[in-house]
């Protein structure tokens, strides 16, 4: 009869530890949890409407291209623009410090998987996240980190469309406020296949089952500028660049349009390359999107490339 008369009780007392375990806490819930549908590319509104979701994280990856006093152009770490104004909450993704290999020769070379994801951990992602990335270089920063999550098995990340020149041309809020988030987890599950070297490069030349995209500027794929120690084009690539693939407001244009400049086997081989493999990870990424299987970025691209000269470049259209 005393259980009986306690049931009532019971019962509210089961329900509420069961919410406790769906929910994992039983204080009130605030926002609301980012959809889990979400998108590799997300628009200013979207990111507008889902910035205070729980387990969202806003990641700033600039880099600034400014001209040298050699009359080239050098990288400008992007944090001081960032402490500048940032879009509220986000964090800075450092692809001139802690996102790279320092001891390297060659400029944003890959960490191992692990120090990437002990970076991102320390910036509040974790294996629960859920990740949007912009900058203020026409997102091929942002793609590039995009890529380098994917490449340590992570795949609930976003790329900004637009970036920063968006979302300050919408008159959206900016922040100055530096931002910290508790640290996380990243655990790496590395798919080595999505990050292509020199070797495999050098034997692609002669493969036909293997595409080759060069993602440079046309002038700089034909030799008639040079960047790096040598002009040209590796042999059998074809052009596609990076830039492409926007349209005047430096948003990426639409599916039908880059499904028409992006054309091949969707199930074959792709490598891209650029300079420093940050415009191909761009490239690479809107093939990832239009269905594009075996996409692999060379990294270290021309920079390493063309300082070798038993690595063949060839100049002028094929």
């Amino acid at each position: 009869m005393l259980f009986h008369h306690h049931l009532p009780r019971i019962l509210i007392l089961i329900a509420a530890l069961t919410f406790i375990a769906a929910t994992g806490s039983a204080e009130p819930q605030t926002g609301h949890t980012v959809a889990k549908k979400m998108d590799t590319l997300v628009s200013t509104e979207w990111l507008s409407k889902h910035l205070d979701d729980q387990g969202l994280v806003v990641l700033d990856c600039t880099v600034l291209i400014e001209p040298s006093e050699d009359g080239g152009f050098r990288p400008v770490n992007g944090r001081a623009s960032f402490e500048g104004g940032h879009i509220p909450s986000a964090g800075f993704a450092d692809l001139m410090g802690d996102l790279v290999d320092a001891d390297s020769p060659l400029k944003y070379a890959l960490p191992t998987p692990d120090q990437f994801c002990e970076a991102m951990g320390t910036l509040g992602v974790g294996d629960d996240s859920f990740v949007v990335l912009y900058d203020g270089n026409n997102s091929v920063w942002a793609a590039r980190v995009w890529w380098m999550l994917r490449w340590v098995g992570f795949d609930r990340a976003a790329v900004l469309d637009g970036g920063l020149k968006a979302w300050t041309a919408e008159e959206r809020p900016l922040s100055t406020e530096p931002t910290s988030r508790q640290g996380k987890k990243l655990t790496p599950g590395p798919r080595p296949e999505l990050i292509a070297d020199r070797d495999e490069v050098f034997a692609a030349i002669k493969d036909d089952a293997v595409s080759l995209i060069d993602t440079m500027p046309e002038p700089h794929y034909q030799g008639k500028m040079v960047l790096y120690d040598r002009p040209g084009h590796i042999p059998s690539a074809i052009n596609i660049s990076v830039m492409a693939l926007l349209d005047e407001s430096g948003r990426y244009r639409s599916h039908d349009e880059l499904a028409a400049l992006c054309t091949g086997d969707r199930e074959g081989r792709v490598i891209t390359y650029c300079g420093g493999g940050i415009a191909a990870s761009s490239n690479a990424f809107i093939m990832t999107r239009l269905g594009f299987t075996d996409v692999a970025v060379y990294t270290a691209s021309l920079q390493e490339w063309a300082a070798d000269p038993d690595n063949p470049l060839v100049v002028g259209t094929p």
